[in-house]
């Protein structure tokens, strides 16, 4: 009865069934982390694309335009409004927005 013990202890029944209960959710947690990465790595490359004269979104939701850049390339200025501007780091910005959307916003407005 105690070796019947020890064998059931060390995995003797349901040996695959285990193997598949740990395996499906390490997949799943491994597939999320890596989408995770990859929109982790865009928002970065779009934080360092930024330059003077772009429009931005920041992650508090005001918009704006970047007029200068800090020497130590991690500060930006952004008027916010005319005459008015605030410093913030890159990491302040949520997204750059496309001038192209601007210039067909104008062009669906005027028709």
């Amino acid at each position: 009865m105690i070796e019947i013990l020890a064998q059931d202890a060390a995995g003797g029944s349901g040996g695959p069934l285990s193997f598949l209960i740990l395996l499906v959710p390490l997949a799943l947690l491994f597939l999320l982390m890596r989408g995770q990465r990859k929109r982790m790595a865009e928002q970065q490359a779009i934080q360092r694309s930024v330059a003077a004269g772009d429009e931005v979104l920041t992650t508090s939701g005001i918009f704006g335009r970047v007029v200068g850049v800090e020497d130590d390339d991690d500060t930006l200025w952004v008027e916010i409004a005319p005459g008015t501007r605030v410093r913030m780091v890159r990491g302040g910005i949520a997204r750059r927005l496309a001038e192209e959307s601007e210039g067909e916003g104008e062009a669906t407005g005027s028709a």
